[in-house]
């Protein structure tokens, strides 16, 4: 290439110290080479043999790994939702409370039994008297008390009852069941439509609500059953409007619902009483606490009771009853141990049904709708 672009070989220089000598032209070509070729690749030459390095070893590292774990917060559960009493409006008439209700159909009441609304009569107010007892001191005219029960057991009283508008008298013993505490709504009859959806609480609430019971004629409420106001109306036409708009609050105050052919006939009683009020007690009352001071000592007092829990009902059982030298006692407070049947079967294949609360045979497990006769 070189003597290409100028004419002349890179050894024409050269030539004079060369002279004609062939020989050293070669000579020196080829310690050029060599030279070159040394240079060109340094891996051909001998490198000094030195002391081969020591090995090193590598470093041993320990890692300690800390993990710190936040536990996550448990959420606590949701309460559930409590079913509370409906507040009726001050001035809400009947018809108006009526037409709020729904309208559905029976739910079934296979599973239906007494003891899902709660011990029977229970105390709810705390007042240290049964709800039974309440009622007939409420309802019955000269009202006598047993001894010794802090005027709680009723003994005797004069009824106007509002189902037949007669006058019955009631003592207390085997003929007690002349008159007996009505549920204005039927238990059975509320666990259609929409009792069984409440909490015990409220289902016991529900059975002893003064607004809910009435003490009538009793053979007149043993027709009624677990009717409602499209099956049985009371036979005194006087007392309709009254009876119905309680069947109203109560379905009212509770939730519950009708069915069609109850809501109807509801409705055609009041369209004889437009202006029908619902009764004292549509509104819910807050249960009964002891009165607070109004310059509380810091030092309680001893004698001090604490409040007993909202939901714990307590069952207060009847007197017991004495006719003739027979003691009435035992585990239904209601029943004679000299005659057991186990069931209504018994009974009636005995012909001692229907039972009636006081007599012989009679127990509170056999009183569905706990109406003081049994296996009816």
């Amino acid at each position: 290439m070189w003597h290409r672009i100028k004419g002349s070989s890179w050894l024409t220089p050269l030539a004079p110290l060369l002279g004609a000598h062939p020989a050293r032209v070669g000579g020196l070509v080829g310690a050029l080479a060599f030279t070159v070729g040394l240079a060109l690749n340094p891996s051909t030459t001998p490198a000094e043999a030195g002391p081969s390095p020591e090995p090193v070893a590598a470093p041993t590292v320990t890692v300690t790994v800390t993990q710190t774990v936040t536990a996550s917060p448990v959420p606590e559960p949701s309460p559930s939702p409590t079913a509370t009493l409906r507040v009726a409006p001050e001035g809400l008439t009947a018809a108006a409370a009526l037409a709020e209700i729904p309208r559905k159909g029976r739910a079934p009441d296979a599973d239906y039994v007494r003891e899902l609304f709660g011990p029977t009569w229970a105390d709810v107010d705390r007042n240290g008297c049964d709800t039974r007892n309440d009622i007939l001191a409420r309802d019955l005219d000269q009202p006598t008390f047993q001894p010794g029960t802090n005027d709680c057991v009723v003994v005797s009283g004069v009824l106007q009852d509002p189902f037949t508008a007669t006058v019955i008298g009631f003592t207390r013993g085997p003929d007690s069941t002349a008159v007996q505490v009505d549920h204005i709504v039927a238990l059975g009859d509320a666990w259609q439509k929409g009792a069984a959806q409440l909490d015990l609480e409220l289902r016991t609430g529900l059975a002893n609500d003064p607004l809910n019971l009435l003490a009538v004629d009793g053979p007149t409420n043993l027709q009624k059953g677990d009717g409602d106001a499209a099956t049985w109306l009371p036979p005194n036409k006087a007392f309709r409007c009254e009876y119905v708009s309680r069947q109203v609050a109560v379905k009212y105050k509770y939730g519950l619902w009708m069915t069609t052919a109850e809501a109807d006939a509801i409705s055609a009683i009041l369209d004889a009483c437009p202006g029908q009020q619902l009764p004292d007690g549509s509104r819910p009352t807050a249960t009964p606490s002891p009165t607070a001071s109004p310059s509380p000592s810091p030092t309680p007092s001893p004698s001090a009771t604490p409040a007993a829990p909202p939901a714990q009902f307590v069952a207060v059982p009847p007197a017991v009853e004495e006719e003739d030298d027979q003691v009435v006692v035992d585990d239904d407070s209601d029943s004679d141990v000299s005659l057991y049947f186990s069931n209504c079967s018994e009974a009636r294949a005995a012909g001692a049904a229907p039972l009636l609360r006081g007599e012989p045979g009679y127990r509170s497990a056999l009183d569905r709708d706990d109406d003081g006769v049994a296996c009816e």
